[in-house]
């Protein structure tokens, strides 16, 4: 009985996905949750797996956009043929004694480093076998990055990019070709490079244009002290380590304060529909994280509920997973609100796109050594620019002046924090 493999609904706004790698060959057995293949949506690549146990059947070429609903392959349930056993193969010859004081001959050495080469070979998908034939390579001479060490398309363009250099003209032709022309003026061409946007580059692209476009975008700007979130993270950082098994960052000091702010002004948490407003009487936060596939936003689901030990936990495990690839589509979706931190990176002040529909986004910066007057007194502390995005269609300036100031207070001073005043 053959069983239908379908692309299941991927959460809110995925529509299609294309086939961008095959995890299994076609005809190869498979067992049941076992992922089958990778799909690419406009939010991650998904592994897809198998609905059932049984010989596969692959129905779709790779780079094949298909919607949701769409059947990929086939699953014949039931054992896949295996192979004759002694008994059934009267005429197999009983196996040779093992010799253990005889080293093994150098063809037989030569036959097993063969065999393992086979052996990983027989692990790659079509699409990376058909390459490695076309060029003439070695797969167990490759690294692969994709699920178990497998060899993936990319680390297969990569080793043929990598290897290019080194390749120099045979001895004999360096010798008796003739002198070089003179060099012919660089086309505009040359040093030019295309590639085709992935997916998820192309749904940055039009999330980001789109949130420009439909709402009344504004930033107001503000700076912070952190002298009070230094010192106590000097104080505290190696015990919280000890007792919570998670560094103490900065994410889950500005996280708890914008919780709290949040909560204070519900339109900075809240967003359009149509023509209504519609609020949230939680917070679920997004967290921006850079990866080399774009942007990825994963979302702390309720976080108004979480610790400092919890917020940073939860940071760290899909920040994690953003970067493997390893985050399931519900965790990149929902959010109400948005923390996106430039200064990792060096940044000192910017405007932060907001994540649509979302009405708010607080951008983070670098923190710098600056002279600033405190008590009538000129003083060098760690200050840090901060910014807030938001949409003037639903949110007053008043109020988004106000939200970022209530974050300012309650960083600037991390006992009003735990005592929520």
């Amino acid at each position: 009985m053959a069983l239908d493999v379908e692309i299941p609904g991927m959460g809110e706004s995925v529509s299609e996905v294309i086939l961008i790698e095959w995890l299994k060959d076609d005809g190869e057995r498979v067992e049941r949750d076992e992922p089958i293949c990778v799909l690419e949506t406009d939010k991650a690549n998904v592994d897809l797996p198998s609905p059932a146990s049984g010989t596969l059947k692959h129905l779709q070429a790779l780079e094949t956009t298909l919607e949701i609903g769409a059947v990929i392959a086939q699953i014949e349930e039931g054992a896949a043929p295996s192979a004759p056993t002694a008994q059934g193969d009267v005429s197999s010859p009983p196996a040779p004694a093992v010799q253990e004081e005889a080293p093994a001959p150098p063809v037989a050495a030569a036959a097993a480093s063969e065999a393992a080469a086979e052996e990983k070979s027989d692990a790659l998908s079509p699409a990376v076998r058909k390459l490695v034939e076309e060029h003439g390579l070695d797969p167990a001479a490759m690294v692969g990055s994709g699920k178990d060490g497998r060899l993936t398309k990319q680390d297969v363009l990569a080793h043929i990019e990598a290897a290019k250099p080194a390749q120099a003209p045979p001895a004999e032709a360096q010798i008796t070709a003739p002198p070089s022309p003179p060099a012919a003026p660089e086309s505009a061409e040359d040093g030019i490079r295309r590639e085709p946007m992935s997916r998820i580059r192309q749904r940055i692209a039009q999330h980001l244009v789109g949130a420009q476009h439909n709402a009344a975008m504004l930033t107001t700007f503000n700076e912070v002290d952190m002298s009070g979130v230094m010192a106590l993270r000097a104080k505290y950082k190696e015990r919280f380590s000890e007792v919570h098994g998670i560094s103490l960052g900065l994410m889950s000091f500005f996280s708890r304060a914008v919780v709290l702010a949040l909560g204070e002004f519900p339109a900075v948490n809240a967003q359009i529909d149509g023509t209504d407003i519609v609020y949230h009487d939680f917070v679920n936060l997004g967290i921006a994280v850079s990866t080399e596939r774009g942007l990825l936003v994963p979302v702390l689901r309720r976080a108004e509920r979480m610790s400092m030990a919890g917020i940073e936990s939860e940071i760290k495990r899909l920040a994690l997973g953003a970067r493997d690839n390893k985050l399931a589509l519900d965790e990149l979706s929902g959010g109400t609100f948005t923390i996106t931190n430039g200064g990792v990176f060096g940044s000192l002040l910017s405007t932060p796109i907001l994540n649509a529909p979302q009405s708010g986004i607080l951008g983070m910066h670098t923190i710098q050594q600056r002279p600033v007057a405190v008590d009538g007194e000129v003083v060098i502390r760690p200050m840090m620019y901060v910014a807030l995005s938001y949409d003037h269609r639903l949110v007053d300036g008043q109020q988004s002046v106000s939200f970022l100031v209530r974050v300012k207070e309650l960083v600037e001073d991390p006992a009003r924090l735990m005592l929520e005043v």
